[in-house]
């Protein structure tokens, strides 16, 4: 029997919980033709979220062929125009007359072809004389995209990975290019918020105000529970209320904690699942992942290791130089916080979140933060 909770990637329509007023920002915004910037935590569900509006674009027969492309482990703009040409080969059959015609067209530059021995998918190696021939290529790809007659939409993830290009200039590069095409449509995500809230609403960068933003946050309690509920039920089981309450408090409603925990359950076979099922699973995987965390504590300093405790014990800290909050936890000096946040934060151990009401910090890893909070 199918696991019904996904944790890797999209499958269906039907085991995507909700997100449906965000699938309508993202329709509403290419019909009318305007980019995109999803920005959300690691792992609460916008790739998810892009494959599903993958799957309505040809649910509704959208004039409109999606291409995804991860540029996480990119690290230059010649990565950059790899992963672009590779995610276009995978997205266009090469039967098709656009198929035909990209390949015709990566040929032109001299690629050589090799093949991912456990996927089998295309890749390509292309060779440059120098940053100008690179910039060059980029912009003869977007040029051809363009020219084809079919809206396409470039989904980026990771995008504010660009930053760590030594290229001179890529943004200002990036945008000069993009802001010509007219058949050629982009979405932006990103987990750094500070970075991509810099790259897209920062007057002085050259992207300022050329996309939409679409945050994505937690699933709303009522909406998960009756997903969770339905997800058991179509398998002929249960589960009470009282455990899937449990569950979303355990896993404060983030999506890829939440569909965890309801794999491991499911997993597990209950036909009924209650409160102890649940508590199990919870155990199972805080064991399961008890030397991994374990690392962390050697890659961190002791006061370090200290302080992601403290906040693991506390859930989320609002104010990171209260005196109640220092003293409890003896951790120094407001300004000794609030280095120590900034050095959590820049290695993602610790999250923010931006309220109207203000700036609450919480442990990025859900489970790791309830490791610590049972453990110490």
């Amino acid at each position: 029997m199918e696991n019904p909770f996904v944790i890797k990637s999209y499958k269906s329509k039907e085991l995507f919980c909700d997100r449906e007023k965000e699938l309508e920002t993202l329709i509403r915004n290419f019909e009318n033709d305007t980019d995109t910037t999803i920005v959300s935590l690691r792992r609460m569900g916008k790739t998810g979220l892009i494959y599903r509006f993958f799957d309505e674009i040809k649910i509704k027969s959208l004039d409109i062929l999606p291409v995804y492309v991860d540029i996480y482990a990119s690290r230059t703009i010649a990565d950059f125009i790899k992963l672009t040409a590779e995610a276009v080969l995978r997205a266009f059959p090469q039967e098709s007359s656009i198929g035909k015609h990209f390949m015709k067209f990566i040929k032109s530059l001299r690629p050589q072809f090799s093949f991912d021995t456990l996927t089998g998918e295309v890749q390509l190696q292309i060779g440059y004389q120098g940053v100008a021939e690179k910039e060059h290529t980029l912009k003869e790809l977007f040029e051809f995209l363009d020219q084809q007659n079919i809206h396409i939409l470039l989904a980026y993830d990771e995008f504010q990975q660009i930053r760590e290009y030594p290229e001179q200039n890529i943004e200002a590069l990036l945008r000069t290019y993009m802001q010509t095409l007219k058949n050629v449509h982009f979405i932006f995500c990103g987990s750094k918020k500070h970075l991509m809230t810099d790259i897209f609403a920062n007057a002085k960068k050259p992207f300022y105000s050329s996309t939409a933003f679409l945050s994505i946050n937690k699933i709303a309690k009522e909406s998960y529970s009756s997903f969770i509920k339905k997800m058991f039920n179509d398998n002929d089981r249960t589960i009470t209320d009282e455990a899937i309450d449990y569950i979303l408090d355990w896993t404060r409603q983030h999506t890829y904690y939440t569909q965890s925990l309801c794999h491991t359950i499911f997993a597990d076979g209950a036909k009924d699942v209650k409160m102890d099922d649940v508590k199990k699973a919870c155990l199972e995987i805080l064991q399961q992942n008890e030397m991994l965390y374990l690392q962390y504590r050697q890659m961190l300093t002791k006061t370090q290791w200290n302080y992601l405790i403290a906040v693991a014990k506390e859930g989320q800290v609002t104010q990171i130089t209260a005196k109640a909050f220092l003293a409890k936890y003896n951790i120094g000096t407001p300004s000794t916080s609030k280095r120590l946040v900034n050095s959590l934060y820049e290695k993602e151990l610790l999250s923010n979140v931006v309220t109207k009401d203000g700036t609450s910090y919480s442990v990025y890893d859900v489970f790791m933060s309830r490791w610590l909070e049972r453990e110490f």
